[in-house]
Parts: C-alpha cells; structure tokens; sequence
C-alpha cells in the first residue's frame, strides 16, 4: 500500500511539472476532466457491477448550472463550482432512485432514457441557448487567485482531480467499498448478510454522479462555455470506452484511458499528415475526420490483446511474476 500511495504521489508531482516542460495547460486540463469523470464512472460500474449509460447527463448538468449561476447569477467561482456539483448530486438522486429498481440491461436503459430526456430540456431551454451553447464563462478567482491564468487555474483543476480520485480510492478501501464488491459478486447473499442493497445502491450511484459533475463543473472554467455535447449518449458511451479501454477496476486505468482518447480526439490529425508526408500515402491525411473509427480500432485491439484493460493487464501479468518467483 505505501509502495502504491508512492507511486501516486510521484505521478502527481509529474502532472504538477508538466507546464514547465512545456505542456499546453488547457490540454492537461482536459484530460484531468475527463480522467476524473472517468474514475466517477469506474467507481459505479467496476465496484457497483452498474453499467450507467447516462453519465453524461451529470457532466452536462453540472456544466450547465455551473455557468448560469456565474454568468447571470454573478456567483463567485467556489460557491458556481459547488452549485454545478451539487445540481449533479441532485440528478443522480433523481435518476438513482428510478434506475435501481431495475438491474442489468434494464438498470442501463433506464439510465439512458432518462439522460436523454435531460439532453432534450438542455436543447429546448432557454437559459442554455441550444446548439449555441452556454459561451463566455467567467473564471473568476479563488482566495485571491486570479483563474483568468491558465497556469493558476491548472494547479485548482489538478487539486480538484486529486480530491475527486482521494474519494474514489477512499470509498473503494472502506467497510463501505467491501459491501459494494460484496454486493457486485453475490447480491442475494449481501441481502442474506442484512444490508440494504438499494440504500448502497442508490449511495454509490449518487456518488459517482457528483463526481462527474465536479468534472463537469471544472471544465466548464477550463473552455469557458458549456455546450451540448457534454450532455449527448455519445459523452456517455465515450467514458465507457474510457474505463475499458484503460482498465476496469483499477484506480489508473480510467486515467490512461482518459488520456488516450483525448490524445486520439485532437492529435490523431497531426499524426495523420506526418504519416502522409512519411510513406506518400495520401490517405493518411483524411485520419482526422475519422477520429471516431480510430478509437473503435483502438477498443477492439484492447479487447483481443487486454482483456482485462491496458493497466488491468500490467497489474495481472505482474503479479503473476510475483508468484511464479515466490
């Protein structure tokens, strides 16, 4: 555990220096948005067995609530950030208290139903000015900090994932979490042992939900706007992707796999026409319009070659190493 508790802390010295390397901020910002809705996700579906097809509705709900509460509202930033989450923990109460009362692919369905109902009112409001989005979010500033600087407003967002990957990690190695991995593996028994499924259910759901709209609400500071897309099935089919792609189960695996689709989304057109100039194959230079068909490839290679996700395969091969020594 402390070899792992290391680990994580030099990670996060790394992402902490990645600026002064060179980085683009707003580039590993996105991706610690993403990351951290990732491991929201995760939380549910690899320690619950609850596969939520409507996660996206929380990452859009609380972009939403989160710049009209700074924008007409004239919120200050902290108090914006924690009414978009609180919208987002809200949403998942309301959904969680309907979709659990259904497991399985129904438990899915109900969740995507009632997301895209949420997706259909963001369309149609008028405080969320359709397709055009909710632009010009101000960032305001935090004990002083001015957020308008993107090097100041990496540190917050890089304080805010840490704090929402604390509560993953904190609530997975809980008496809490155990009853969760119970509850996945054997239901009816869980209910034998004289827990209520349904109150853990419904907990673990909401939880998951405010973390994703924590991410949500911080990178609506990041790009200054909220638009549509964050609330669409695609985001939610997207954040599955994520998790599997980097490793069901494991705390890192939803990061990697945050970072790879976000690299694949925005640099897989600058590889493109490197590969074109390379080997003088003209088709390369059309890779960036079929962004979505390179992460399909990317999935179903993870699914042949990793079964178990990138980082669920290292962790599996290395410890069978361990015990082939031992």
């Amino acid at each position: 555990m402390n070899r792992q508790l290391a680990s994580y802390i030099v990670l996060a010295i790394i992402v902490a220096l990645l600026p002064a390397m060179g980085a683009y901020p707003i580039f590993i910002m996105k991706i610690m948005c993403y990351a951290l809705f990732a491991c929201a996700f995760n939380l549910l579906l690899a320690y619950t067995g609850l596969l939520s097809f409507g996660h996206a509705a929380f990452l859009g709900g609380a972009a939403y609530a989160t710049g009209h509460s700074l924008v007409v509202w004239g919120f200050p930033t902290w108090l914006g950030l924690l009414f978009g989450t609180g919208v987002a923990a809200a949403l998942g109460l309301i959904m969680g208290a309907v979709a659990i009362r259904r497991s399985g692919i129904y438990f899915a369905m109900i969740t995507l139903a009632m997301a895209q109902m949420i997706f259909f009112y963001f369309l149609q409001a008028p405080f969320t000015h359709g397709e055009d989005g909710l632009q010009g979010i101000p960032r305001g500033s935090i004990f002083g900090i001015d957020l308008s600087n993107d090097l100041n407003l990496y540190y917050l967002v890089l304080a805010v994932f840490i704090l929402g990957f604390i509560v993953c990690w904190r609530t997975v190695n809980s008496p809490f979490g155990q009853v969760l991995k119970a509850l996945r593996e054997n239901e009816a028994r869980t209910i034998s042992l004289g827990y209520d499924v349904s109150k853990f259910k419904l907990l673990v759901f909401v939880i998951s939900a405010t973390l994703a709209g924590l991410a949500g609400a911080t990178k609506s500071l990041v790009f200054v706007s909220a638009t549509l897309s964050d609330a669409t099935w695609q985001m939610s089919g997207l954040v599955i992707l994520m998790t599997l792609i980097g490793g069901l189960g494991t705390f890192l695996g939803p990061v990697l796999g945050a970072l790879i689709v976000v690299v694949l989304e925005n640099k897989v057109g600058e590889f493109g026409r490197a590969m074109a100039q390379w080997t003088g194959i003209d088709w390369f230079n059309v890779l960036g319009e079929s962004v979505t068909m390179v992460i399909g490839l990317i999935f179903i290679i993870c699914v042949m070659a990793f079964r178990r996700g990138i980082v669920g395969e290292i962790l599996h091969r290395a410890g069978g190493r361990r015990k082939a020594v031992a």
